[in-house]
């Protein structure tokens, strides 16, 4: 009798390989920041970033194991582990960095930065989802899909949104609220909502925006946001640099003003790795892409896009591939995060979009991000792992060739 072993697991090795570029992409990037910025704290640093790596590599491959069924039954305690981290940042906090950066989103003991839980966030809340679809389509089966219904499923995915949203409200941690955000609107897009309820709501949320512009751009307008609404002054600033990046250059701006020049510095082919001209405030996290388009130029940018859009598009085959709808789920809430990580962090250093200090995948200085996301990559091999192991369960059948007898003359 052939014995089960525990660590049997099918790796999908593109995803893998993948996955290891990136990751060293970072460390690289990570070292030209840190050498020129903090060149005393070189080694630190990469010391701190290969034993996340490290560590994000363990829980990912232990991860890779789950089944479907552990899987759904941890699903509630995860989620619930999750809120019961983002409460310690209201506690535990450091006075000095929250009066740099405006949030309490990360756990601090006396001036020592431990993590960001909204990070380890992310991945329960895309579990939860998308249990919570897969048991409404479970109770529906069999009958007429009615705008009632998919009500009542988009009050189901808000109930347990709504803690995540306060807890980060909070925190004041706007940037990653929108991470939040484009997964709960991936997930609702893809669980099968009539158009009659999306499309009303995406007139009032891009009205709702033009709105705010409108009223941030008008006289005494923002006077009005901040005083009467009470919008932090650190937001308004980061909305002004993004309108304006080159206006208060000197002051307010000069974190996305340095970012845009660094690129354009680059060209077409950069100027060399290790190469580094111009100073730009926390390159080695938020604005780690400056690396990238000052040393490669556009060409070695785009280069590095492109392994995003293969990891994207290997999620998905592997996902149609495994034939569950819980996986399903799951994998498109990821890779709503991943997608929204990307568009934001690159858009808000090349000023298409407002900086809000959200992170490179797999790429910026961090722990917390780095093992959310290896997290991710988990689940996603441990789709693939279970859809390998249930071929070899349930073979397909043989096909059985017709054999047409002729009569004897």
């Amino acid at each position: 009798m052939k014995q089960k072993h525990f660590f049997d697991v099918q790796f999908d090795f593109p995803i893998v390989g993948i996955v290891s570029a990136l990751l060293l992409i970072g460390i690289l990037s990570v070292y030209v920041a840190v050498s020129h910025d903090y060149p005393q704290m070189v080694w630190s640093f990469l010391g701190q970033q290969l034993a996340w790596i490290g560590m994000g590599c363990f829980i990912c491959l232990i991860v890779t194991i789950f089944n479907t069924k552990f899987l759904w039954q941890i699903t509630p305690f995860l989620y619930v582990l999750g809120l019961a981290l983002m409460v310690l940042p209201l506690i535990f906090y450091n006075p000095s960095l929250v009066a740099s950066t405006g949030a309490k989103n990360w756990v601090a003991y006396g001036n020592i930065t431990l993590f960001q839980p909204s990070e380890f966030m992310k991945i329960p809340f895309i579990l939860m989802l998308s249990r919570s679809i897969v048991q409404f389509l479970q109770r529906n089966k069999g009958r007429e899909r009615l705008l009632r219904q998919d009500w009542f499923l988009i009050l189901e995915l808000t109930i347990y949104t709504i803690p995540v949203f306060v807890l980060l409200a909070l925190q004041q941690d706007l940037g990653t609220a929108l991470v939040f955000m484009a997964i709960f609107a991936g997930l609702v897009l893809v669980s099968g909502v009539s158009w009659k309820i999306i499309l009303p709501v995406v007139f009032v949320l891009v009205g709702g925006v033009a709105g705010f512009l409108f009223l941030f751009l008008s006289e005494g307008g923002r006077a009005f946001l901040h005083q009467q609404l009470g919008m932090p002054t650190y937001q308004m600033n980061r909305i002004l640099a993004w309108l304006n990046p080159f206006d208060y250059a000197q002051t307010t701006t000069y974190q996305q003003a340095q970012g845009q020049l660094a690129i354009a510095s680059g060209g077409l082919f950069g100027q060399g790795f290790n190469v580094s001209n111009l100073l730009v405030p926390v390159r080695e996290s938020d604005m780690i892409f400056t690396v990238l388009g000052e040393d490669f130029g556009f060409a070695g940018s785009l280069v590095f896009l492109i392994l995003y859009v293969c990891l994207i598009y290997r999620i998905l085959k592997i996902t149609l591939q495994s034939n569950n709808q819980f996986y399903t789920y799951i994998s498109i809430g990821f890779i709503m995060m991943l997608v929204f990580h990307i568009f934001e962090n690159i858009g808000a250093v090349t000023g298409i979009l407002p900086l809000t200090g959200i992170p490179l995948p797999f790429v910026s200085q961090g722990g917390s991000a780095i093992i959310s996301n290896l997290i991710g990559i988990g689940l996603v091999l441990s789709i693939h792992n279970q859809s390998v192991k249930k071929k070899k369960v349930d073979p397909p059948a043989p096909v059985r060739k017709k054999v047409v007898l002729k009569k004897a003359q």
